[in-house]
């Protein structure tokens, strides 16, 4: 059914004071993140020069990622959402401050030590913040308020990977890192502000481990019970199948870039992504309105992304390739924007939390194994980073063909069935 009487973003951000709050939160913690995920890239490449290194910083922010996300689903469904994510906010603040110990080679293990705890604590906030996007919007705000968080995502990837990457280069890593730690603390006295309604079910009695399990496994029993809901969730986990490895090895091209200034070409060529991610949802909320399209859309955009990879893999390498760069994560955006939507719609308040954190869990793990599977190809020489950029984009337009034959058939026979029950 076409999407009515949505409102503009600045009407959203004018009219709804909890989700504007929210927003400004999100703003702020963005921008430090990507500060500090190009200092932390470029640290890693001038201490080691090892792909295989840089890979692993990559792992060490998904994989710990997925393990916790289980148990940050039964989290943001069990406790305040507000306050798990002030909490996480302000932990996350003192642990990247652990990042201005590490000077020398010998060090580097402390990169993984402290990537992985700020992605364990941080794993809560992501499906925190999504849950609650529901209870601060009406479903007429659902669309717009969806689109304007991965806009901001990408406007502040944009900028922070730019300026951050100048940053890193002008006024040094440790600048940068103290910089992302002040952003956890401006996030957390926004959403401070911040009324976010709830519905959870009262936590049972029992054992805690037990009864965290017991949640958990309902979690998961819930996103199989219900295909229109497991379905949906492996949207963004399909994509990622081969475009975590994509994105890892642009930190790799910003490398081959300019040799020397690593820091600035990987900020310009992440800011690309960032650019297309902001554009894409913008685009495809303008021209697809229709949900009933959404399903095949979504195969359509990761097809699309891997041509448009393919297409950088075999092009000369200059400032150029970011306009394919662009365009994939257009179509990656898209992806992301109208599949959360399926979601938050599709799934009960008192399971959201769960929901969203086994996303999370299905996205981190795809991210995590293609990413390995690239930095051990690349660190062995079996392909140069050509061959291995074109690989991967094949892979990726594979794995969105079998989306086009394996998902939509099913959600087409689904929506016909809920249209029309009778007709079984």
């Amino acid at each position: 059914m076409p999407a009515s009487g949505e409102p503009g973003y600045i009407a959203l951000l004018k009219g709804n004071q909890s989700f504007r709050r929210l927003w400004l939160g999100n703003v702020i913690s963005l921008f430090g993140d990507w500060f500090n995920t190009i200092a932390l890239y470029s640290l890693i490449l001038r201490l080691t020069g090892s792909e295989f290194a840089l890979g692993a910083v990559f792992i060490s922010k998904m994989l710990p990622w997925a393990i916790a996300s289980p148990i940050a689903g039964l989290l943001v469904d069990r406790f305040d959402r507000r306050r798990v994510m002030i909490v996480t906010d302000l932990m996350r603040a003192g642990v990247v401050l652990g990042f201005l110990l590490i000077d020398e080679a010998d060090e580097v293990y402390l990169v993984y030590v402290f990537t992985t705890l700020q992605v364990v604590i941080g794993s809560a906030f992501h499906p925190a913040q999504s849950a609650s996007i529901p209870n601060l919007t009406s479903r007429s705000e659902l669309v717009t308020a969806n689109t304007l968080m991965a806009v901001t995502w990408s406007v502040l990837l944009t900028f922070g990977a730019a300026v951050g990457g100048l940053a890193a280069d002008l006024l040094g890593l440790k600048t940068v890192f103290v910089i992302d730690s002040a952003s956890y603390i401006v996030s957390a006295f926004f959403i401070f502000r911040t009324v976010i309604p709830q519905h959870t079910d009262k936590p049972t009695s029992g054992h805690v481990l037990r009864t965290a399990l017991r949640e958990v496994i309902d979690g998961w029993q819930h996103v199989r019970r219900f295909p229109r809901i497991g379905r949906i969730a492996l949207a963004k986990a399909s994509w990622a199948v081969a475009g975590g490895a994509l994105v890892y090895m642009l930190a790799l091209l910003g490398e081959q870039l300019v040799p020397g200034r690593e820091a600035a070409a990987i900020g310009i060529l992440f800011a690309a992504r960032g650019f297309g991610t902001g554009i894409g949802p913008i685009i495809a909320r303008a021209l697809v309105k229709n949900e009933n399209q959404w399903p095949a859309f979504l195969g359509g955009c990761i097809v699309f992304s891997g041509l448009c990879y393919c297409l950088v893999g075999v092009m000369p390498w200059s400032y150029l390739i970011a306009v394919p760069i662009v365009i994939a994560h257009a179509a990656g955006g898209a992806n992301w924007v109208f599949s959360t939507v399926m979601l938050q719609k599709r799934t009960q308040d008192r399971f959201r939390g769960r929901v969203f954190a086994t996303e999370w869990l299905l996205i981190m793990s795809a991210d995590a194994i293609s990413i390995l599977a690239a930095s051990l190809v690349l660190e062995s020489s079996f392909l140069n980073l050509r061959q291995a950029i074109v690989v991967f984009s094949g892979i990726q337009v594979l794995t969105g063909l079998l989306w086009l034959f394996l998902v939509v058939p099913r959600e087409r026979a689904d929506e016909i069935q809920i249209s029309h029950p009778d007709s079984s």
